[in-house]
């Protein structure tokens, strides 16, 4: 298991409407980065929906050998890494950000939550 680190200050982080949908696609196309990367995204954004406050932002940055996703909202509560039980239908979202991701942290306030992924398909 990975150790979450605080997310770097100094950024912008500008307010933009919501919207209901978008796509985004990346090279390499390999249907098993690309599937980790929609399904980290997803669980990031579903996070902040279920268990945040106010309004949702996500932002996706392209940077070079990598892929950075955060998502802020209103809450000043830190998500956790935990090991749902056998039964829960839920509490597993972190744990596959976790595996995915090269690393991800929270901002010190637990408004934003990211993660980088690697944009080479072997994760390197």
């Amino acid at each position: 298991m990975r150790t979450a680190r605080p997310l770097q200050t100094g950024q912008p982080h500008p307010h933009t409407q919501a919207t209901c949908a978008f796509a985004v696609a990346f090279e390499p196309a390999d249907s098993r980065v690309e599937h980790m990367r929609r399904i980290t995204k997803a669980e990031l954004v579903t996070n902040a929906i279920q268990h945040g406050e106010g309004a949702v932002e996500l932002r996706v940055e392209v940077r070079p050998c990598e892929l950075r996703i955060a998502v802020t909202d209103g809450s000043h509560q830190k998500p956790v890494l935990r090991n749902a039980a056998d039964g829960e239908e839920g509490g597993r979202g972190l744990q596959l950000v976790d595996a995915f991701a090269k690393e991800w942290g929270t901002s010190g306030d637990g408004r934003t939550i990211w993660c980088t992924l690697s944009l080479t398909p072997d994760g390197a």
